[in-house]
């Protein structure tokens, strides 16, 4: 059977964007205007508001050779909402912008719009805006997140204090390594296309890199039981980086152990088939989505990590005492930021 390819010509772009989206519900009392105007409006009343913005650029931040649309769309919008969770808000609205070529019919942005909307109805968010635009090559996304939080609840990557307890969600390294898996696998084809990729045994790591998902979950535990980070960040580009960022910021050192970095089975295993220490992983690895943050030892003690995927890893220390990792034979490291640079050449 044929599929239908529809050139994007054969709308123009209001006609396009009403494709696009109008099966999009609202869900948010905060949405009083979405997509359909000459601007969104919301109303947050007495909350203040959170926003972050993303690009992500084809042959930049993805492949589509091995990443399907609708996975990119459904993660476009999560790395989002993300940023949102580690202010300790709530992501209520989001925008998307996407400059697209002419290789690209409707049915194909039709697949991307599937997984922006399953996106929105998993963590309830609403498409409010965004704009479309052509591109000379390839296909560039841009989301913005909007969010709101009480004024003092927000948290924010300054906040960390001497004696704090140093915390992240789930584990890391994982999504590194399905990357490397995926880039595997398409030289492999590339080199001979009668290959088939084999990765059904890596759907763990595949899918940490394909379709992450924003520790929500993470958030509302910490409000369920009254616990307020010091201060946090989301884990988009390594461990390393991300509490180097947090360290500089607090203008604090800190102090984690090698053995209390959460590192997957499968990760692990699959870092040393590709001679890989795993801790590198980690600490460099990036895109995990993982939530960092520090509490004071009064909102450690409220803490069941037998409950919930938080590990503590470390403390934070003076800064002269500078940022450290120590190895599992006790040895001392410095931290370095190794992970995502948007500029490397």
């Amino acid at each position: 059977m044929n599929e239908k390819h529809t050139p994007l010509s054969q709308l123009g772009e209001f006609a396009l964007i009403k494709e696009l989206t109008q099966d999009f519900k609202l869900q948010q009392e905060s949405t009083i205007k979405g997509v359909g105007d000459d601007a969104a409006v919301m109303d947050y009343k007495d909350m203040q508001t959170v926003l972050s913005t993303d690009l992500l650029i084809e042959g930049i931040h993805f492949d589509l050779s091995y990443c399907p649309l609708k996975h990119l769309g459904y993660k476009a919008v999560v790395v989002n909402l993300s940023d949102i969770y580690a202010m300790n808000a709530e992501p209520k609205q989001i925008t998307v912008s996407i400059a697209v070529s002419n290789r690209f019919s409707v049915e194909a942005l039709k697949e991307l719009y599937e997984g922006i909307k399953l996106a929105c109805e998993f963590y309830q968010v609403d498409l409010v805006g965004g704009d479309t635009t052509s591109s000379l090559k390839g296909l560039i996304i841009s989301v913005t997140a909007i969010g709101q939080g009480k004024k003092d609840e927000l948290v924010y990557r300054n906040g960390a204090q001497v004696g704090d307890f140093i915390c992240v969600s789930g584990d890391l390294g994982a999504a590194y390594m399905g990357l490397q898996l995926l880039n595997r696998e398409k030289q492999v084809f590339l080199e001979n296309p009668n290959m088939q990729p084999q990765l059904g045994e890596h759907q763990f790591l595949v899918g940490k890199q394909l379709k992450p998902e924003a520790r929500k979950d993470i958030v509302a535990y910490l409000k369920e039981y009254n616990i307020k980070p010091s201060a946090m960040i989301d884990v988009s580009d390594g461990l390393s980086s991300e509490l180097l960022h947090l360290c500089t910021q607090s203008n604090v050192g800190c102090l984690i152990y090698e053995a209390n970095v959460p590192v997957h089975n499968d990760t692990y295993n699959q870092s040393l088939e590709f001679n890989i220490d795993p801790i590198t992983c980690a600490l460099s690895g990036g895109e995990d989505y993982e939530l960092l943050f520090t509490l004071s030892p009064e909102e450690e003690a409220k803490l069941n990590t037998e409950e919930i995927d938080i590990a503590v890893i470390g403390k934070i220390v003076e800064k002269d005492k500078s940022c450290l990792l120590q190895s599992r034979a006790n040895h001392l490291h410095k931290l370095t930021a190794q992970g995502w640079n948007s500029f490397k050449e």
